[in-house]
């Protein structure tokens, strides 16, 4: 059973004291949240900010902000080592440019859902207009299939793009 980042009863240290090749304490800052068997995670908090920094930042916060802090350097750190110039920030600008593309294609396919639903609607008044005609002689008209004077309300299709 682990507690505090360590094995009840052994005194196996931590994985930031292990890296840092000293002691591990008791009350060691670094143990509930550097566990043994996590070694990567401390490496890279220590290669981006320092042990000594994220010492002073962990004892600088209240207990029940620790675990946060310490969660947000781990993505920090992790993120500078894959980008050493951008880190999370070009993660979260890759992310952003996604949005915008998937954003752009959801509009491109809400105009094209209208479009076909003007079409669709347009055809079928079309054809019913013929259907009730007293000079439908079986052949199509001269009529163009989309006029633009259908009478369509066309507020309600715009209306609809946004439900």
């Amino acid at each position: 059973m682990k507690e505090g980042g360590r094995k009840q009863g052994a005194a196996s240290p931590c994985a930031a004291c292990k890296l840092l090749r000293r002691r591990c304490a008791v009350d060691c800052v670094f143990a509930p949240y550097f566990p043994a068997d996590e070694p990567h995670k401390f490496a890279n908090v220590h290669k981006v900010f320092g042990a000594s920094n994220v010492n002073k930042m962990l004892q600088e916060l209240p207990e029940h902000q620790r675990g946060d802090a310490v969660s947000s350097m781990v993505y920090e750190a992790n993120a500078r080592v894959r980008d050493p110039v951008y880190g999370c920030v070009g993660a979260i600008s890759s992310l952003q440019q996604q949005i915008d593309v998937l954003q752009t294609q959801l509009a491109v396919a809400q105009a094209e859902a209208v479009h076909l639903r003007v079409r669709q609607s347009a055809s079928s008044s079309y054809w019913t207009h013929q259907a009730h005609s007293p000079t439908n002689s079986g052949s199509p008209s001269s009529k163009p299939i989309f006029d633009t004077d259908m009478g369509l309300d066309h507020t309600s299709y715009a209306d609809s793009m946004w439900l």
